[in-house]
């Protein structure tokens, strides 16, 4: 399982915390919440609420993590937009008007097509060649058409214009690390900082038990409750990740859904992600070649690995309604609500609720 700041819990952040707090004030509450998250982890209590969780709700908490890193990728390619419309709210294409003939998202479904045969024909790092090729595509057809970022051109490169301006490398900007403060408290008050503290381990909590389900059933090492081995120590750490990112000014770490892709190629050990992070160690002095990889080639990727996770679903039997409703409205929630807690939240209490009325209220956890 590979770490990386929390994409969910950096929203939350963003769009409520900061503004709200400064940005130091916010780190110290994400600092909080990590230790929070060790203590439950150490003494067992998450590790209980991770048992209780029933099969089928672990599994469509795979498939719905597979289903919203789909749904990610098709966004962030521009395959899907929103209309801006009460009805229909999304739609294909850009601005959702049901034309997907720009050139970056045509350079998407290239790469995808690519990718998907790569994957099927079992090619070593099918994944990886896909991204590779497509980058290489998108380079070129920056150079021809010089399409520049969507904002200012319509139909140009959502995010990152596949470009390379100046030196491919470049020393990271660290000012920001340990910039770390405790004075929200006295500041906003306790009852309102409790609240944001709370709400941070929430998310961090619920997300990372789904992303921890959704990968071990993935790489095959869950047994049949879900578990895996070490998986105290992998909750305890998950936790210690959220105070080192806090600590470091740089968001609550965790563990993130595309791990998935590295699972997909063969990784099965802790030494797959100590590679991994010594990549990430590097990339920070290349950031400016890293961007050159459009967000449209890269959600090829994530689409791929959404649609491997999904099939996790094949091992729930639905022909039960007091199991399909609650499967179903967890893998639908997640992408939809844009948050893996939604989901796992609207599962829990569907099952309680649809599972007690048809008397297996003794079943439940």
């Amino acid at each position: 399982f590979a770490f990386a700041a929390g994409l969910g819990i950096n929203s939350f952040l963003a769009t409520t915390v900061v503004g709200t707090l400064s940005w130091p004030e916010a780190m110290g509450l994400v600092v909080i919440n990590g230790a929070i998250i060790v203590l439950l982890a150490v003494t067992g209590l998450r590790r209980l609420v991770f048992d209780a969780v029933p099969m089928q709700l672990k599994l469509a908490i795979t498939a719905g993590i597979g289903l919203f890193i789909l749904f990610i990728g098709l966004v962030d390619a521009g395959f899907i937009s929103s209309t801006g419309l009460p009805s229909p709210p999304v739609g294909l294409g850009t601005g959702g008007n049901g034309s997907i003939t720009t050139i970056p998202t045509l350079v998407f479904v290239g790469t995808l097509l690519l990718t998907g045969v790569l994957v099927v024909r079992r090619v070593r790092g099918g994944i990886l060649l896909g991204l590779l090729a497509g980058t290489v595509v998108a380079v070129a057809v920056a150079a021809i058409w010089h399409l520049g970022a969507e904002v200012d051109h319509p139909g140009g490169w959502s995010l990152s214009v596949p470009t390379l301006s100046g030196s491919p490398f470049a020393l990271p900007d660290l000012a920001l690390v340990g910039d770390v403060s405790f004075t929200s408290f006295g500041r906003i008050g306790v009852l309102a900082a409790t609240m944001l503290v709370f709400t941070l381990v929430f998310a961090n909590f619920f997300d990372a038990m789904g992303t921890f389900t959704g990968l071990s059933r993935q790489a095959g090492i869950a047994d049949p409750q879900g578990t895996f081995p070490r998986l105290r120590t992998a909750l305890i750490v998950e936790g210690a990740g959220a105070v080192v990112g806090g600590s470091t000014s740089a968001s609550s770490n965790t563990v993130f859904i595309e791990s998935g892709a590295g699972i997909e190629e063969g990784a099965r050990t802790g030494l797959a992600n100590l590679v991994t992070g010594g990549l990430f160690l590097a990339a920070m002095f290349v950031a400016p070649l890293a961007e050159i990889v459009p967000t449209e080639v890269a959600a090829a990727a994530l689409v791929i690995v959404g649609a491997m996770m999904f099939s996790q679903l094949r091992h729930v039997d639905i022909s039960e309604f007091s199991v399909a409703l609650p499967v179903v409205l967890t893998v639908a929630s997640m992408p939809f609500s844009y948050s893996i807690a939604n989901g796992i939240g609207v599962g829990f209490v569907t099952w309680v609720v649809v599972r007690s009325a048809a008397g297996k209220g003794r079943e439940i956890s």
